[in-house]
């Protein structure tokens, strides 16, 4: 059986009215007022976004700025523990340049003091030597200058190193110039 609701229409693709009677009750201002409050809620809502945004960009700013100045900071001063190691290097040659009568024996104990102090500045720093002396040939961390006859040795072997080579945190720095063994023949 049928409903005898005015609200509800039998077909449900024709709208209904709210209030058929036309009583004039309760359903014009009631919604408006709702309506109002609804509109005014999301608009403190979008309010309250916009400067919530606005404060997520000025920190972002600032935290770039920050950045930026860090990376000056870091750029500047990269260095900085690098040559603090150098500088009893330094002092140990002043020294020895001071000296007026020095023989050639106890130069040569400054001298090789001195080279000794670099290589551990330079081996602590992540500087390693290239020494391939014996070495098969290795064309990543060498440079071939000569070919030499090397009896008894492997062809493509370093049988001389003229210049050792460089790494540097196990990245090339300079290649060791080197001279190899000729194949036989």
């Amino acid at each position: 059986m049928g409903s005898t609701d005015p609200t509800k229409s039998a077909d449900p693709t024709k709208p209904v009215e709210p209030n058929a009677a036309g009583d004039g009750g309760e359903g014009a201002a009631p919604e408006g007022d709702e309506l109002g409050k609804i509109i005014t809620e999301y608009e403190t809502k979008l309010g309250e976004m916009r400067e919530l945004i606005l404060r997520e960009r000025a920190e972002i700013e600032n935290q770039r700025k920050r950045l930026q100045r860090d990376l000056e900071q870091a750029r500047k001063f990269a260095n900085e523990r690098l040559l603090g190691d150098l500088l009893p290097v330094c002092d140990g040659l002043e020294r020895g340049l001071a000296v007026e009568n020095a023989d050639t024996k106890s130069l040569h104990e400054g001298m090789d003091l001195t080279l000794n102090a670099l290589l551990k500045v330079a081996e602590n720093n992540g500087l390693k030597a290239i020494d391939p002396l014996g070495q098969p040939f290795n064309p990543e961390l060498h440079q071939a200058m000569s070919m030499l006859d090397a009896p008894g040795k492997a062809p493509n072997t370093v049988v001389a190193v003229m210049q050792k080579g460089y790494v540097l945190n196990d990245r090339l720095l300079r290649p060791a110039l080197v001279a190899i063994a000729k194949p036989a023949g």
